[in-house]
């Protein structure tokens, strides 16, 4: 059969897959426009599979809310230039808004949930890889839950390279949430507070400052009791940038976070921040070795 420019067209637009791919794909299945879409899907699932090894670090996170529930996800891609493309982006609200109205408990959960064709999400990232070209996953996700006497406050910086979402109780004016939200993207708090500390950070941080005071010759003389004060006060200063009410806010530089709640009569109930990539090792490239290495046909 005859494969014609119209036909190679139309499984284009219906898949975005490429147009070599889609010729191909056309010509093994004999002009069958079903059998050709389900070629693209098997190969272009054999294709992401090989993506598998490959590291996506970049990406984008977004938060959504409905009601008193907002779920944030991580989506990765290889690169940043991807994360700005149409069907990235699409994949993203499909992704978020699917684990919103779900509410899985786990990254197996979220991606084996089915959309109103019966494809899993998971079958749905896959099928993207294969049109985009890159490795694409859901890294991570969260759904935060609040009362209805508590606020939201999102955030989402750079389209989405940082976001975050919080709880506030005490005050109803969404913009004490907000800047709570901003504050959280903007100055990675890791704790609400000092109460929140696990005893392992605490205790390390001991260690370390104990060790640093004890190899310092200026410290030899001085009491057990004192030297047991300066360290406690190096903990609590040493502490205070991962806790969010103990960071200096950032629209009054002369205020500390939890002051300026306290004036608005709110407090912070929960966090999530997510960095996109954070964390991950990003493989780096030689461009001017790879493309000597085209050139001299290896």
């Amino acid at each position: 059969m005859t494969i014609t420019a119209s036909m190679v067209k139309e499984l284009r637009e219906q898949t975005g897959a490429g147009m070599m791919d889609c010729k191909k794909a056309l010509v093994a299945t004999d002009g069958d426009m079903a059998k050709a879409v389900d070629w693209l899907r098997e190969n272009g699932a054999m294709k992401a599979a090989k993506k598998e090894n490959r590291t996506a670090a970049d990406g984008l996170s977004k938060v959504v809310v409905n009601g008193n529930k907002a779920t944030i996800v991580e989506l990765n891609s290889e690169t940043d230039f991807v994360a700005k493309n149409e069907k990235f982006l699409a994949l993203l609200d499909s992704t978020v808004n699917a684990i919103a109205a779900a509410d899985p408990k786990t990254l197996d959960e979220a991606l084996a949930l089915k959309g109103a064709d019966g494809t899993t999400l998971e079958e749905e990232i896959v099928q993207a890889r294969a049109v985009i070209g890159e490795k694409i996953s859901l890294r991570r996700f969260a759904n935060v839950e609040k009362t209805d006497d508590e606020e939201f406050g999102t955030y989402m910086h750079n389209g989405g390279l940082i976001s975050a979402v919080v709880v506030v109780k005490g005050s109803k004016d969404p913009q004490v949430a907000k800047n709570m939200a901003m504050q959280v993207a903007s100055m990675a708090p890791e704790y609400v507070s000092s109460k929140d500390l696990p005893a392992e950070v605490v205790e390390h941080e001991r260690q370390i400052q104990t060790e640093l005071m004890n190899n310092d010759p200026k410290n030899a003389n001085k009491p057990d009791a004192i030297k047991a004060k300066i360290i406690e006060g190096k903990i609590s200063k040493a502490l205070e940038d991962v806790c969010l009410v103990d960071q200096i806010f950032f629209l009054d530089q002369d205020k500390k976070v939890g002051a300026w709640l306290k004036e608005q009569g709110a407090e912070v109930v929960t966090f999530v921040r997510y960095k996109v990539g954070e964390g991950i090792e990003k493989k780096q490239e030689n461009y001017a070795e790879e493309v000597a290495k085209m050139a001299m046909g290896k």
